[in-house]
């Protein structure tokens, strides 16, 4: 039995056009914080292979953002207006919201 969540593509398909919310988390390998990015945009593309692209607005608007193909990743959003703490950017009713930690690779042998 496999531990990789399934694709579902008529989920994919559903996120086409959509509003969605990234949240980054970006952990060291002691579990600590090391850096927070959000953004947002539109997806243009949910594949099995390839993931989801996000069609960045904002601003990071005119830059794409690919997002593993983890569609399980993706939650509806409450209705309302979402801030960003780094750049006090606001986003009125996204369609989703979607989250991810992503851990640094182990550093005891890093030669710094």
């Amino acid at each position: 039995m496999s531990n990789q969540p399934q694709w579902d593509q008529v989920f994919a398909d559903a996120l086409l056009g959509k509003r969605v919310i990234v949240g980054l988390t970006y952990v060291n390998d002691a579990d600590e914080v090391t850096r927070l990015v959000q953004m947002h945009g539109v997806v243009g593309l949910a594949d099995s292979a390839s993931g989801v692209r996000l069609d960045l607005q904002g601003a990071k608007a005119g830059e794409t953002y690919w997002l593993p193909p983890q569609i399980d990743n993706f939650q509806p959003a409450a209705p309302g207006i979402y801030r960003f703490r780094e750049t006090g950017e606001e986003v009125v009713d996204p369609d989703f919201i979607s989250t991810w930690t992503i851990h640094a690779p182990a550093t005891a042998n890093d030669p710094e």
